[in-house]
């Protein structure tokens, strides 16, 4: 999975320790990462209903079983 760039690797044990500090554990490892990314701003009126938007999304990818930080 693409995620494992970043998860994978000795190359990669200062990112898997900062994870971890985030509440990552072991099973989040053997998951896909999943972003959500929006370009939420209050000082555009046209982009206030974007936060709303990605807790939604958030909430779908929670109840998928997965984790969300």
């Amino acid at each position: 999975m693409k995620s494992d760039a970043i998860k994978r690797g000795l190359e990669r044990a200062p990112h898997r320790a900062l994870l971890h500090a985030l509440g990552c554990d072991a099973a989040d490892m053997d998951k896909p990462f999943i972003g959500v990314v929006n370009s939420f701003t209050e000082i555009v009126p046209g982009h206030v209903h974007l936060r709303d938007i990605a807790d939604e999304v958030k909430a779908g990818v929670r109840a998928a079983g997965r984790r969300t930080v």
